[in-house]
């Protein structure tokens, strides 16, 4: 078994499609919560590694490396959204020194399951809707909708009769919340 982080060889840009799409959409698809936009910037990831397959050094897994890259896209989609929008500013925690973010530090990779990992995971999904059960009613259901139940924009702010920049607060608040209650009832 190889233990070793891979080189330039060892990557192989025919099966990251196959390897790697369900994982960087799932990655992806939380943090954008759009499909469409996710798909695109997969493929614009793709792309990137491409252009810049000389420049793996080779200290980070090829999936980790494709997250990286990833990580950059989605910085970029917003920064693009809000240049244009002039929204509220958006914080993805993106560091050059790690190359992963807490939550992947945290949830195991779907590929390699043990059981272990799969008490982790039930207990994790625990701890997320017990988190969820926290936030205020409202907040929860909109949340629920946007992001579980993939509910696109305009049917939710029909809903509840809100506009969708009050949508996009109310996703951030509970994302923010969500998150500060993982970090202290799970992690």
């Amino acid at each position: 078994m190889k233990n070793s982080l891979p080189s330039i060889n060892d990557l192989n840009p025919n099966l990251w499609v196959d390897k790697h799409s369900d994982y960087l959409f799932n990655y992806t698809i939380v943090r954008v919560n759009d499909t469409e936009v996710a798909k695109d910037l997969i493929s614009e990831t793709f792309l990137a590694g491409l252009k810049s397959i000389n420049s793996f050094k080779g200290k980070a897994s090829e999936r980790t490396w494709l997250i990286a890259i990833l990580k950059r896209k989605i910085i970029d989609h917003y920064r693009k959204i809000n240049s244009k929008k002039g929204k509220a500013e958006v914080r993805i925690n993106y560091s050059e020194d790690s190359e992963i973010d807490w939550l992947e530090e945290k949830v195991s990779d779907p590929y390699i399951k043990n059981a272990e990992d799969r008490i982790q995971n039930h207990e994790l999904g625990f701890a997320i809707f017990n988190c969820l059960d926290k936030l205020k009613e409202k907040q929860a259901r909109i949340f629920k909708m946007k992001t579980i139940d993939n509910i696109d924009t305009e049917s939710i702010c029909k809903e509840f009769n809100i506009s969708p920049s009050n949508l996009w607060v109310i996703i951030h608040r509970a994302r923010k919340d969500m998150a500060a209650c993982l970090k202290e009832n799970w992690f």
